[in-house]
């Protein structure tokens, strides 16, 4: 069903994401067709249709693969019974969870949380999918200690109480999908007067690469903003909300940004630190196309409880 215009298809997605952020604060309430498509202003019908086409999922596909995807990552990062985690993400008992969850990762969430004693997950590197297991424990224990040698040698860690940062900011599905986004909000901020050397982009990961696929990852490019601004077609407003962070400053390569990642989630499990209910985020400082090693200055934050 394609969409009839660009103004049609701006508003849809805005709209789109307004139920993404619904479904994620609510995955223990009622996530029906008719509940959904009321956050949407849509029929239920016509919501479906939308739906699919901009996600290629129904809702009902998403809806469970986001409990799953979050039960994952409660797993991997928090101190709670899979009880307790079945119940916070909607599942109504654990042998329906468990069979919810050992078909799409072809393991149960009790295996799962064995299998990951760092509470550090390489789920897609292992391909639990297809019933592969981890390799064996001291090849993992060495790509532990590789990344706690990376942050070492390339981050400065330290944990700040972060500021309301006011952004502006497009949501895409896709990494691929990122460079486009963040084109088109400079082109919509430059005629603003938003683009000189102070102005700073960042990116929010509204979905973990550990426990979601690559081409359904959600993420936000952003705009640091510090004046009041009219937001037009498929540019919105929000704001990181003040909180406690992990901070990890690095100055790296583009292919470094993964291994880094994952080195701070190691950093943080070793610490004693658990990842709140927030998302990550990326805030950049400088083109790495300037840079004479092709390098970027950046900082990543973890949210912690």
């Amino acid at each position: 069903m394609p969409l009839s215009n660009k103004e049609t298809q701006i508003d849809y997605k805005i709209r789109i994401n307004k139920v993404f952020q619904f479904i994620d604060n609510n995955l223990d309430a009622d996530l029906s067709l008719s509940r959904v498509s009321e956050v949407a202003a849509f029929s239920p019908f016509h919501f479906h249709r939308i739906f699919k086409y901009i996600t290629g999922e129904t809702l009902n596909e998403f809806v469970t693969r986001r409990k799953i995807e979050k039960s994952a990552l409660d797993l991997l990062h928090k101190d709670l019974t899979i009880t307790e985690i079945a119940f916070k993400n909607g599942f109504k008992d654990n042998s329906s969870f468990t069979r919810a969850f050992k078909k799409f990762y072809s393991i149960s969430p009790s295996e799962f949380k064995k299998q990951n004693p760092n509470r550090f997950s390489k789920i897609r590197q292992l391909d639990s999918k297809n019933g592969q297991d981890l390799s064996d424990y001291e090849k993992y224990l060495c790509v532990i200690d590789n990344l706690k040698k990376h942050i070492d040698m390339n981050a400065k860690v330290e944990i700040i109480n972060t500021e309301k940062l006011p952004l502006a900011y497009l949501s895409v599905i896709g990494p691929k999908n990122l460079p486009d986004a963040f084109q088109k909000i400079m082109r919509w901020a430059t005629p603003k007067g938003l683009m000189n050397e102070q102005t700073k982009m960042a990116t929010i990961y509204h979905d973990s690469f550990k426990v979601t696929e690559a081409d359904k990852v959600r993420i936000s490019a952003c705009m640091l903003i510090n004046k009041p601004v009219e937001t037009e077609g498929e540019i919105e407003l929000t704001a990181i909300e003040p909180g406690k962070h992990i901070k990890g400053s690095f100055e790296i390569g583009l292919d470094e940004f993964e291994k880094s990642w994952r080195g701070l989630f190691v950093w943080m499990n070793d610490n004693g630190y658990k990842k709140a209910d927030k998302d990550p985020f990326e805030i950049y400082h400088n083109n790495f196309n300037e840079h004479p090693e092709k390098k970027a200055i950046v900082d990543f934050y973890i949210p912690i409880e």
